[in-house]
């Protein structure tokens, strides 16, 4: 059976790995235990003098870490991975900065990366490369030599090809990626945008069944929505309904209907957009006021970065304006909470609350969505208002949609959810959790590895390509995530049979 090394930025401690982490985390710790594994990434150290990799085991998991300087995290980490790269493909270049020194210092530690975890692979891995922060290690990784199946997942949007060629390095950093052979997307719309890109800057001609030609070679393209254990998440918001924190949430509102945002403080969030459509909320309905709160929970992150250090001071402002303006002595329509609270008690609040408010400006995925719908009472549940440009509203139609630049937008919708009949409710909700019920993390994980699986088991021929396999493809042992040997797939294997699935591209003029 293949072993699966995870590669991401941040590697969990074996010891709070399934205690803490998300689901996600969870879903591929399960994957490696599997078949053994090893998880690869920087071990969130800053450490002057750069010592060899630390290996930690537990089961059948190796967690393999190294650290990095003060300089490559201010520069790979700060600079250039959060205030260049998440900006620039999020499609928000207000709050992008370039400099040519970030960018080499990325590829840099994208380098020294894959020269750590070069010596570690073996010839029949499978390698699967998170985010971001590591689009320079598909090419990093073949340029030593390495041929195992590697497969990227990025879990954020990717723009448009005008976007990203604002930056100088996007199109080394594109080709970097086209090194893989498995490319996955949180939507098909993202999909769209990187084969559009991989045509106009990278070289690639487009394929018919998701596959792009690059230089004679071929990269499959496929999407892969993220999922939550959502049959998991239900029980435990279930339970902490019942908890003293939700109780005491519950004791103070007094009979207020509760409006619930929960997301990082980020700018990607919408979190001012948001804020105003509430007010304008406030403003004309004004039969609503004392019967209606706001809770935003916005855990502050990236603190080392100008833009969002600026971000929470813009939104404790507004904050404050709003509850200025509004308040009354036994009524505070806004509360702003900037930390993360414990992920049960979380489930408690949404399960309490009427409205879910989930108003990013653009989101790959955005599982807080999801977990609303999963945490709400059957009999009685809330109503999700979501962000057009998240990729959950793909699966979540049944929400009100909202374009979030749109304060009178989003008050409409406010009003709506805060005043909608049980019935209609109940209709919403049920179509949205028979999106969702049946997924989870760990299907996800086995979804990826399983087209990476059969990416790399395709010869050249069923995939449009004229020639041979090399003599190292052809004795890889190839099998599926629960250890079965997977046949090579036709040219007619656009549907995978683990539930994933790969774009119909247009070929184009």
């Amino acid at each position: 059976m293949n072993r699966l090394v995870v590669v991401s930025n941040r590697v969990p401690a074996p010891a709070a790995a399934g205690a803490q982490a998300g689901g996600l985390a969870v879903a591929l710790e399960a994957l490696m235990e599997r078949r053994g594994g090893v998880w690869f990434g920087w071990s969130g150290n800053i450490s002057e003098a750069l010592g060899p990799v630390r290996i930690a085991e537990a089961g059948r998991v190796k967690y393999a870490t190294v650290d990095l300087t003060a300089e490559e995290h201010e520069r790979y980490y700060n600079e250039f991975s959060n205030s260049t790269l998440w900006p620039l493909l999020h499609s928000m270049p207000e709050l992008m900065t370039f400099d040519r020194r970030n960018a080499q210092i990325y590829r840099q530690v994208n380098e020294r990366l894959a020269d750590a975890l070069q010596p570690m692979l073996r010839a029949d891995d499978l390698i699967w490369i998170h985010d971001y922060h590591l689009m320079g290690m598909p090419q990093a990784l073949r340029s030593r030599g390495v041929r195992a199946p590697i497969g990227f997942f990025l879990h954020i949007p990717f723009p448009s090809a005008d976007m990203l060629a604002s930056v100088p390095e996007a199109g080394a950093l594109l080709r970097d990626l086209l090194a893989a052979d498995l490319l996955g997307f949180q939507t098909a719309n993202d999909v769209e945008n990187f084969a559009e890109v991989a045509c106009r800057l990278g070289d690639a001609l487009r394929m018919p069944n998701g596959w792009l030609n690059v230089g004679g070679r071929r990269v499959r393209l496929g999407v892969f929505p993220v999922e939550i254990e959502a049959q998991d998440f239900a029980a435990v918001a279930e339970d902490a309904w019942r908890a003293a924190p939700t109780e005491r949430l519950r004791r103070s509102l007094g009979g207020q209907r509760l409006v619930l945002g929960v997301d990082r403080m980020d700018p990607t969030k919408g979190l001012l957009q948001r804020i105003a459509g509430y007010r304008r909320l406030l403003e004309t309905r004004p039969e609503l006021r004392r019967r209606v709160t706001f809770l935003q929970i916005a855990a502050e992150s990236r603190k080392d970065v100008v833009a969002y250090r600026d971000l929470r001071s813009a939104i404790e402002r507004e904050a404050g304006s709003i509850n200025s303006e509004f308040s009354e002595p036994d009524w505070m329509p806004l509360r702003l909470v900037a930390r993360a609270g414990a992920r049960s008690t979380v489930a408690g609040y949404m399960r309490e609350a009427r409205v879910g408010l989930v108003t990013p400006l653009r989101d790959g995925m955005n599982l807080v969505a999801k977990e609303y719908i999963a945490a709400q009472d059957p009999q009685d549940p809330g109503v999700l208002i979501l962000s057009r440009f998240a990729g959950a509203a793909k699966q979540l139609g049944s929400a009100l949609i909202v374009n979030p630049h749109d304060a009178d937008e989003v008050a409409d919708a406010l009003d709506n959810a805060l005043n909608m009949g049980l019935v209609d409710r109940q209709a919403r909700w049920r179509e949205s959790w028979a999106a969702i019920q049946g997924t989870s993390a760990l299907a996800w994980g086995r979804s990826f590895v399983g087209a990476l699986l059969r990416t790399a088991a395709t010869p050249p021929t069923a995939r449009g390509v004229s020639g041979t396999h090399t003599g190292d493809e052809a004795m890889l042992a190839i099998t599926d995530p629960l250890g079965m040997i997977v046949r090579p797939l036709g040219s007619r294997d656009a549907d995978l049979a683990d539930g994933s699935s790969v774009l119909h591209p247009r070929r184009m003029s």
